[in-house]
């Protein structure tokens, strides 16, 4: 069976979405998701009505963003993480996000074709706080071959 590797994060916002401390933020939305689009290795994104995933809500609130994506592999994803706009973003994530002690990032692998769910997200990243990275969900720092058990 081929598999491609699924990755969730979420950030509770510090201000509204409009707010104008958030502008930098949403202004760079379309362009790190078009660029993210065109990536090698890139597979599918959650889109909410707005093209973004800016309206989809995790964990009953609204204050937390989520990005949900599929890529062929851990190589594609962490090239595009750190590199170009996405970067320039991310240097900036304290300004708009709350600072987080629990884990806000997990990846788990999927057979070749399937989208997973805002819920499977959810346990994903659950099972991660609860017991660390498994084969279940995992890091990009600890991560396990696809099919691991």
């Amino acid at each position: 069976m081929t598999y491609e590797l699924a990755q969730v994060n979420i950030s509770r916002l510090k201000y509204p979405l409009d707010a104008p401390e958030l502008k930098d933020f949403v202004d760079g939305l379309d362009h790190v998701n078009a660029v993210a689009d065109a990536a090698e290795g890139f597979v599918w994104r959650l889109e909410g009505e707005g093209g973004d995933a800016t309206d989809v809500v995790v964990f009953d609130d609204e204050w937390i963003i989520v990005n949900m994506s599929v890529w062929r592999d851990a190589e594609a994803l962490d090239a595009f993480m750190y590199a170009g706009r996405h970067r320039e973003l991310m240097a900036r994530r304290r300004e708009w996000f709350e600072h987080v002690k629990e884990a806000m990032t997990t990846l788990w692998w999927v057979p070749a074709g399937e989208r997973p769910t805002v819920k499977d997200a959810e346990e994903r990243l659950t099972h991660l706080r609860e017991h660390g990275p498994t084969p279940y969900a995992f890091t990009l720092r600890t991560h396990f071959a696809p099919g691991a058990s």
